[in-house]
């Protein structure tokens, strides 16, 4: 079979690519050939495809007034991305189409080119974006449903969520409203959605009548699920430094408990300075340590030796690979009790949930966790690891992957190319 993988970044930027790439090796092991289309960038790894590829869009770069608007319209209906992919698909024909990461960029304008051959299209949602203007389900700090619970985007334009801008909300809205008009979401087939929390949001905002189903997000080909035996004793925290992901909750959680442990937080963003200014002005830059990025084995030598993994998240997590890979080795996690979250970790069993916004909850996990036997930590450990075992297998993955894009393909009733 061929398999059209469709995301905006051709190169590993965070969890939605992992997954992305980790796709395509995992069909290619099992003898399919994957073909792909993305946005034109420098850090794109060589592809064979890249002359398709739709042009580069930044909306962080400094622009004028008529790139700004030139931008704008591009966020809301790509005709060049429309373009490529038909030539795209042209030339290559392929089975079946599996998009991840689209909007704004690429945007939904290749549904229409892709509609045109009769190619069914899977969409895995690594974000909010189809439901919500901002794709986060956060105005400003603070979690927000109120667009699904209402259907309706006047609070998005009342509490001007995109960044606090009433310009940036109102092309957000005109986008999603655009989608709506043109029913976008009715020409993707079937969705995956890596947990439970974020397909209930699907299937409340009513975007689409077409199947929307909970698949956990599979770990790697060749991921080797076991206990690690050189565990040390500190607390770590890995991936992106921002706000959302509760660091402050965090580092104001260890400041409280006084704790022996170290705490390592490994990984670089925005919110960096404020935590290291937090941390110099409580004295506690000999315990809380900062690594920077780290990638490969030197990630995965931080993980290992972890008492525990930390994501006290004050956004809608999805099914994070940074929890799944650390329970992949056995490791207790800590997380709040936000979006995917609860579903990945049982409390008191596999490891702790805290509520999130709430330093004191966490430090109440982390005392907890610091606490337990060792007889009690090994059989968290091992429970972890099952758990990992059982609901990440990308052999079981696979098997329902490839049972729906065959059942999407008869259902269509063939290409049209």
């Amino acid at each position: 079979m061929k398999i059209l993988l469709v995301n905006k970044y051709h190169y590993v930027k965070g969890g939605s690519e992992t997954y992305h790439f980790g796709l395509a090796k995992l069909l290619e092991e099992h003898g399919n050939e994957v073909i792909y289309f993305a946005m034109q960038d420098e850090k794109n790894y060589d592809c064979a495809q890249a002359k398709y590829f739709s042009k580069n869009v930044d909306f962080n770069k400094s622009m004028s007034p008529f790139e700004k608007l030139t931008a704008g319209m591009h966020a809301l209906y790509s005709f060049d991305a429309k373009k490529k992919i038909e030539q795209l698909i042209e030339a290559e024909k392929p089975d079946i189409v599996h998009i991840n990461l689209v909007h704004r960029h690429i945007t939904l304008s290749i549904l229409n080119a892709i509609q045109k051959y009769n190619i069914p299209v899977v969409f895995t949602a690594h974000d909010l974006n189809c439901v919500c203007p901002t794709h986060t389900m956060l105005c400003g700090d603070k979690v927000c449903d109120r667009c699904v619970a209402e259907h309706s985007y006047k609070p998005a334009l009342e509490q001007k969520c995109v960044k606090n801008s009433a310009l940036q909300t109102y092309l957000a809205v005109i986008e999603a409203k655009n989608y709506e008009r043109m029913k976008m979401y009715d020409k993707i087939d079937f969705y995956i959605c890596p947990s439970d929390f974020y397909r209930k949001q699907f299937v409340k905002s009513g975007i689409t009548k077409n199947p929307v189903v909970h698949w956990v997000n599979f770990l790697p080909v060749g991921t080797e699920y076991k206990l690690c035996s050189n565990a040390k004793d500190y607390f770590l925290f890995f991936g992106r430094l921002s706000v959302e992901k509760g660091l402050m909750s965090l580092v104001k959680a260890y400041h409280k408990g006084n704790f022996k442990n170290k705490l390592y937080l490994v990984g670089d963003g925005p919110l960096r300075e404020e935590l290291e200014n937090y941390v110099k002005e409580n004295n506690l830059t000999e315990k809380v340590i900062f690594t920077g990025f780290q990638s490969g084995d030197a990630l995965k030598k931080y993980v290992e030796e972890a008492k525990c993994v930390i994501l006290p998240s004050e956004w809608y997590e999805n099914g994070p690979y940074s929890i799944l890979e650390a329970i992949a080795l056995g490791k207790p996690a800590i997380v709040s009790n936000n979006g995917g979250l609860p579903e990945i970790v049982d409390d008191g069993k596999t490891g702790f949930i805290c509520e999130p916004n709430n330093p004191d909850s966490l430090c109440a996990c982390l005392e907890k966790m610091n606490n337990l036997t060792e007889d009690e930590y090994l059989a968290m450990s091992k429970a972890a690891l099952e758990k990992a075992r059982e609901n990440c297998d990308c052999e079981k993955y696979y098997e329902k992957l490839m049972n729906c894009y065959k059942d999407l393909i008869k259902a269509k009733g063939g290409k049209k190319i």
